[in-house]
C-alpha cells in the first residue's frame, strides 16, 4: 500500500509540474558598442622590496593533519 501512494505521489508531482506553463515572453534589451581604436598604456615601475615568506614545518601542521586523514576502509580489520 505504502508503495502505490508514493508511486501515485510521484506521478502526481510530476503532472503538476508538467501542466505549469509560462507564458510570459521575456524581451530582451540589446545594446550597441562601439570598438575603439584608441589604446592607454600606462607605465608600472616595479619597486625594489625584498620580502622573506618562511614555512615552518610542524609535525602537527594543519596540512598534514588534512593530508593524513584515515577512513573506516583504512583501518586494519580484526581475525
Amino acid at each position: 500500500m505504502k508503495t502505490i501512494a508514493t508511486l501515485i505521489f510521484v506521478l502526481f508531482i510530476g503532472v503538476t509540474a508538467q501542466a505549469q506553463t509560462s507564458i510570459e515572453e521575456v524581451n530582451v534589451e540589446t545594446i550597441e558598442m562601439t570598438i575603439t581604436t584608441e589604446t592607454k598604456v600606462e607605465e608600472v615601475t616595479a619597486e625594489k622590496n625584498t620580502e622573506i615568506a618562511r614555512l615552518y614545518r610542524r609535525s602537527n601542521s594543519r596540512v598534514k593533519k588534512a593530508l593524513s586523514f584515515t577512513t573506516k576502509r583504512n583501518r586494519s580489520k580484526k581475525a
